[in-house]
């Protein structure tokens, strides 16, 4: 039997699908189109003009900006002024129950979002303006910085979450220490790149739908992406397959899991005849 790959399933938009690869695989991944791409997934009728639609927002607000900055801190708070202060890009605890709220186009209409979509706006918006902008992946909170990241003592942090606030060095200990319990590291203040933010959004994405059963075709296509980028867990086709049981389809689920036991076999025999017997499972299901 044929075992799917996410590139077989394409659903109702394969242009889609391959544009995100693609992009993912370039040289220089575009931040925003990738963001966009996972919009388009979610919300079908977002098609190439709607992409460019949401493009040309972000150069317009990054257009607004003032000329002749120079300092980081001139630069985080020109930004945050037009974003958070004028245009009122914010979050609140409510947009963690919303799946909008990790798609770049919604949180550029709704101006609220999750601390990373919110995040990619600043940083495509100051970055447009020529800024020296980053997202920071901290410990369950994402940010961005603003200066050289190689010299710690003129980098500002600020939090797009909270409207553009300028974080001190006391408030960045206190959301590591609330995430993780632990203290800052160092490393945890270095940039994150385009494909990393895209996998923190991805992996929102689908822990928002596994505490939402009836919304198993979001947890779907969510993992589907995430197997089309370069670089991913082999257990996400184990992900897959799980899903596409709860959804029904037993046989390509089935097929997925028996292709991920012979990943596991080498390593992991006990688990790979585990997995075997799940599959086995799963095909009863139709007798």
């Amino acid at each position: 039997m044929h075992d799917e790959s996410p590139e077989d399933s394409l659903g109702e938009s394969p242009g889609t699908r391959q544009r995100f690869a693609e992009e993912a695989r370039s040289e220089r991944p575009d931040l925003a189109l990738l963001c966009l791409l996972v919009g388009a997934e979610a919300d079908p009728p977002l098609d190439e003009a709607g992409q460019d639609a949401a493009q040309i927002e972000l150069d317009r607000l990054a257009g607004l900006l003032p000329f002749g900055l120079t300092s980081p801190r001139a630069w985080a708070s020109a930004v945050s002024a037009l974003l958070g202060d004028r245009y009122d890009f914010r979050g609140s605890p409510g947009d963690y129950q919303r799946l909008e709220s990790s798609l770049l186009h919604e949180v550029l209409r709704r101006r609220r979002g999750l601390p990373i979509l919110l995040s990619v706006i600043w940083i495509e918006v100051a970055r447009r303006a020529g800024a020296p902008v980053y997202g920071v992946a901290l410990p369950g909170h994402f940010v961005i910085g603003f200066g050289d990241p190689t010299a710690p003592d003129e980098q500002v942090l600020v939090d797009p979450f909270a409207g553009g606030r300028v974080l001190t060095g006391p408030d960045t200990e206190l959301l590591v220490a609330g995430a993780t319990g632990a203290p800052l590291d160092p490393s945890m203040l270095t940039p994150a790149e385009p494909l990393e933010i895209v996998v923190r959004i991805l992996n929102n994405i689908r822990a928002w739908a596994a505490t939402r059963p009836e919304r198993s075709d979001v947890g779907l296509w969510a993992v589907e992406l995430s197997l089309l980028l370069p670089s991913h867990p082999a257990r996400l086709r184990y992900e897959r397959a799980q899903l596409l049981v709860q959804r029904g389809e037993f046989l390509s689920g089935a097929a997925e899991m028996d292709a991920y036991a012979d990943v596991l076999a080498a390593v992991e025999p006990t688990t790979a005849d585990a997995i075997r017997g799940k599959a086995r499972a799963a095909r009863a299901m139709l007798n």
